[in-house]
């Protein structure tokens, strides 16, 4: 990956850059008045790091940047009291905590975080570190113009690495919740915040053994949100309760940690 600023940088962004440069293991090339695509001819993924917000091009010519996206319509909902599709899955209340293994945007992470509020704890998995710097960057400097979501956005903590590894590294019972929004199986309208982030995410995901992991790490429920279609609510290891709708693509389960055998 290429790493570079974007036009007329000042001294603080271009150390940013060549310090991403070195963690991401890429290059760090001068922006001069290279076009993102003359860049992207060289090497193909560039990561271009500006004043206000990072911006990763794709080979495939998308381009993704962090942003709120459908949490803040979530977010006000839950503001009016009404209610939210996973925050009633997950049964979540103030002070729970929460670990979201496929993190991606961090909309339901952050959805979940105004939930449980200051006295939660909400982790999020990433398991691309291009998608994980993104998106921990934008949480820790998004204004969303209100408060409580800019708070909640704020206490996500984002851990790039896989997420079975992650779960392993967790003794018995370490979250009340642990989440699941793996890519779907089949294939739906996807929002253009979310269609960068089919390039980038990972599709041969061993979901059995994540699952069994996290029954044993959850003290009270395992959620997975799910293509309505979707083969992974049951496997010879597990079933998860479907809490069907409708009029909705997708559909959540869930596996109460205290009815189940694990």
């Amino acid at each position: 990956m290429l790493i570079t600023t974007s036009f007329r940088a000042n001294e603080q962004t271009i150390e940013t850059a060549k310090a991403l440069a070195e963690d991401l293991h890429g290059e760090y090339v001068e922006r001069r008045k290279q076009s993102v695509k003359q860049l992207a001819l060289k090497r193909g993924d560039v990561l271009v790091v500006g004043k206000e917000r990072f911006e990763w091009y794709q080979p495939n010519g998308e381009k993704f940047f962090f942003h709120p996206s459908s949490a803040m319509f979530r977010v006000k909902r839950l503001l009016r009291e009404e209610k939210d599709p996973l925050i009633e899955a997950a049964q979540l209340k103030p002070g729970d905590s929460f670990l979201d293994c496929t993190l991606g945007l961090g909309s339901d992470a952050m959805t979940a975080s105004f939930a449980v509020g200051r006295k939660g704890k909400i982790v999020g998995i990433e398991k691309n570190p291009i998608t994980a710097l993104l998106v921990r960057e934008g949480l820790n400097t998004w204004e969303t113009g209100i408060e409580e979501a800019d708070e909640a956005m704020k206490r996500i903590s984002v851990i790039s690495g896989d997420s079975i590894e992650q779960l392993k590294k967790y003794p018995d019972g370490s979250f009340d919740v642990v989440y699941f929004d793996p890519m779907f199986e089949e294939t739906i309208q996807e929002s253009t915040s979310i269609a960068p982030l089919r390039h980038a995410a990972e599709h041969d995901f061993d979901h059995e053994a994540a699952v069994l992991e996290a029954l044993r790490v959850a003290r009270k429920r395992v959620v997975l949100k799910d293509h309505w279609k979707s083969t992974r609510f049951k496997a010879d290891s597990y079933q998860f309760q479907v809490i069907k709708r409708k009029t909705a693509q997708f559909h959540y389960g869930y596996i109460e940690k205290e009815k189940s055998p694990y």
